[in-house]
């Protein structure tokens, strides 16, 4: 063999390496993922000068137009604007009821308002305890405590974000009437076990969907497994109109009431004087006719997110330092966010450190929810929820101290959790990109 010929022969086992790089390569530059003809800017960070992993756009679109204007033009030519016996009032009713399936329901101002009516309709007073999630909005549980009822709050599955049914069994004490379950950034929670839980203590199970239209239990939709569904129509949510509110219920023991409890107590169905004492809930007919078209798109919104963080939850799912978002196979979730953690002793960052090296690689991820749970805010902290009083502990009908309360795996998902938008107008590429973003990242940093 000459000396030339030896200088640039390959021996089998060279040949194999560099061959299944070569290949490697060529399935990274197809994918679309890295876009660079240099192997070693792969795993560069696109925050130390490496090429971004997204090099899409998450697209845009308009989230309302010709069905809500006809819909507005219909109401124009009412002669009323008020909810009651109101048109758009009525088919909002039935076109949630294709939605959620109850026997009762009540349009109303918000979620909140939702939450209170059925917290007000289900009869819970003065010292009753409602178990719910620490990571939540307020709104959750403005309801409860304007009720003169004790939040008390359950800690959390590690990567569902919902109600752990285990520590809310911990938590039921005599004074326990209810249970709320947030069904969490779209993710159903485990509503058979709550539903059980719920029965066997004779509990009133009450489902906050306000981040979960569309969403699917075991195929069923979400708000008919418990006695009551609460859903906002806030301008964030899947469907919207600007602010508003839908509460139902199948019970023929709670339904009559929530069209009492949503309209400052009066019993619009059979005349009669006021026998509850309730705020006003009420939403109008412009309200309800925005909703009312936006439910003719509910099940392509919902299907198309579902989809999206079901394709990263593929993507990031083995990554090292990653625990990502934990949804059932038989459940639909709808993903309000998609919500992943990390796994900070498998990774040589911070949270902060890594929503960085995200943001730089094109990926908008916010690190966090809320910043705290609800009961390590100062208003809990103080028990300060009536001009800087709380009637309920001053009168000794509970005992809870909101200082001393603590729910360590809710705290600790608050402390690594990263947020991602997912929306309807999102394509499949993008979110392939977003997730090969994550995992550039986290091998860069991991352990």
């Amino acid at each position: 063999m000459s000396q030339r010929r030896a200088k640039h022969s390959v021996n089998r086992r060279d040949f194999v390496r560099q061959s299944s790089s070569a290949v490697a390569l060529g399935m990274f530059l197809s994918n679309g993922i890295f876009r660079s003809a240099n192997a070693e800017e792969f795993a560069k960070l696109a925050i130390e000068g490496g090429p971004r992993a997204v090099t899409v756009g998450a697209g845009s679109g308009k989230r309302w137009g010709e069905p809500e204007l006809r819909q507005l033009q219909e109401m124009l030519n009412q002669s009323t604007l008020f909810y009651w016996g109101g048109p758009q009032t009525a088919l909002l009713k039935r076109r949630f009821q294709e939605v959620c399936p109850v026997k009762y329901v009540q349009t109303c101002s918000s979620g909140t308002a939702a939450l209170h009516i059925a917290v007000a309709s289900a009869g819970i007073g003065l010292g009753d305890e409602v178990i719910t999630s620490p990571i939540t909005d307020i709104g959750t549980v403005i309801g409860v405590i304007y009720q003169q009822a004790v939040p008390v709050f359950a800690d959390l599955g590690p990567a569902t974000f919902n109600l752990d049914p285990e520590d809310v069994e911990k938590r039921i004490t005599p004074r326990t009437r209810a249970i709320i379950a947030v069904h969490l950034m779209g993710n159903p929670c485990d509503m058979e076990a709550l539903r059980q839980i719920a029965d066997r203590h004779n509990l009133v199970l009450i489902e906050d969907c306000c981040q979960a239209w569309g969403a699917k239990y075991r195929g069923k939709p979400i708000g008919t497994i418990g006695d009551f569904a609460c859903f906002s129509l806030q301008n964030s949510k899947h469907v919207t109109c600007g602010d508003g509110g839908v509460v139902g219920t199948n019970s023929d023991q709670f339904g009559p009431n929530i069209q009492r409890f949503g309209d400052k107590g009066y019993d619009r169905t059979r005349g009669l004087g006021l026998e509850v004492f309730a705020t006003n809930y009420r939403m109008s007919e412009p309200q309800a006719a925005v909703a009312a078209a936006q439910l003719t798109r509910l099940e392509g919104i919902a299907e198309k997110r579902s989809r999206l963080g079901n394709l990263l939850t593929e993507i990031i799912s083995g990554c090292p330092g990653i625990m990502p978002h934990q949804v059932h196979p038989e459940d639909r979730a709808v993903y309000w966010y998609y919500m992943f953690r990390l796994k900070l002793d498998e990774l040589r960052c911070s949270r902060s450190q890594f929503v960085r090296a995200l943001q730089a690689e094109g990926v908008p991820a916010i690190g966090g929810y809320i910043g705290k749970p609800l009961y390590a805010e100062p208003v809990f902290q103080k028990h300060a929820f009536f001009a800087g009083r709380w009637p309920v502990k001053e009168m000794g009908l509970t005992k809870m101290d909101y200082t001393q309360h603590h729910c360590p795996e809710a705290e600790a998902i608050l402390t690594t959790c990263i947020r991602l938008p997912v929306t309807e107008f999102m394509e499949e590429e993008y979110i392939r990109q977003v997730g090969a973003a994550i995992r550039k990242v986290a091998k860069y940093y991991a352990a």
